[in-house]
């Protein structure tokens, strides 16, 4: 191999203070013969600006903590075609290739090249405030959150795909989600999950105020349009990734469709994600009639019709 290879560590301070894991890591990446920064500051860039990213020449970016430290190494990766590899050391980690323990693999396979990419989509947001000429851009790979800037009202607000009025209702707000991030917040409000390699993005309401208010699922070409209404109760707030965050005032408008760009994740294991899910989930897979059926077709009291015994 000719130069030299870099790789770039991804914490936080609390972790590098708190044990000996961040410091193996780096060891066994530079016996590996990778050069190593380390980035442990994870605040939050402004919404709307890009933070600096990773130098091209960096080969691999090695995420060491939780699913909101790869949130904050997709910042520094954002727009070039350096891979993530995420450790977990976390609690649930979806987004990580690796728990703690399997991470001497895991650099290993790294300095190898014995990996594969995993392309996930990303967001792309476009806010436009009043009388703006032109919008605020920011993306997303998780999700975008458009919430009441009063907590005590709802935030009114009106919903388009594709420049089509589809429903307006009072509510807490809105999460917009890719595949990536239907685990995420928009799982918890009640969204589905979807596979990574849907093409889609899903609006979920929080606690609308209406009848229909379902989630709604688009295609990756087409575009969800959201207005917070002149005459809205409270203003908005949005917040991408969970980090990068703006006050949205009443008759702004914000869109969201599919990002021109990727992430890309290292994949290790080739591991399906369905599997991943219910790992990660702890997934009964076992339906409680098959369960009560293997204990005799009692359960909680009752006997299932077709376990019944006949006296006839």
């Amino acid at each position: 191999m000719f130069g030299t290879r870099h790789a770039v560590v991804v914490t936080h301070s609390r972790l590098r203070e708190s044990g000996t894991v961040v410091e193996e890591a780096v060891g066994q990446l530079t016996q590996a013969g990778f050069e190593v920064s380390i980035i442990d500051n994870i605040e939050a860039p402004d919404f709307g600006k890009q933070p600096p990213v990773v130098s091209e020449r960096t080969e691999i970016v090695v995420v060491l903590g939780g699913d909101g430290t790869i949130l904050r190494a997709a910042e520094l990766v954002h727009c070039t075609n350096v891979p993530i590899l995420g450790v977990n050391l976390g609690h649930v980690g979806f987004l990580a290739e690796f728990e703690s323990f399997q991470m001497s693999e895991a650099i290993r396979r790294v300095a190898e090249h014995d990996y594969s990419i995993d392309e996930r989509m990303i967001a792309h947001v476009d806010v436009w405030l009043p009388g703006a000429s032109e919008p605020i851009e920011d993306w997303a790979l998780n999700d975008i959150t458009l919430e009441r800037a009063d907590r005590g009202k709802m935030v009114e607000l009106s919903i388009r795909v594709d420049d089509v009025e589809m429903s307006s209702f009072g509510c807490d707000g809105v999460i917009v989600s890719t595949p990536t991030g239907s685990t995420a917040y928009a799982f918890s409000a009640g969204g589905p999950i979807m596979w990574p390699n849907v093409k889609a993005l899903q609006l979920v309401p929080l606690a609308a105020h209406a009848l229909f208010a379902r989630p709604l699922i688009i295609g990756s070409g087409s575009t969800f349009a959201i207005d917070i209404l002149e005459d809205s109760t409270s203003d908005g707030w949005i917040c991408c990734d969970g980090r990068r965050q703006c006050a949205l005032p009443r008759g702004t408008r914000v869109e969201v469709r599919e990002s021109k760009s990727t992430l890309r994740l290292a994949r290790l294991s080739g591991v399906p994600f369905t599997n991943r899910l219910v790992t990660k989930f702890d997934l009964p897979v076992v339906g409680w009639r098959e369960q009560a059926r293997k204990t005799g077709g009692v359960h909680h009291g009752h006997v299932f019709p077709e376990d019944k015994e006949t006296n006839e």
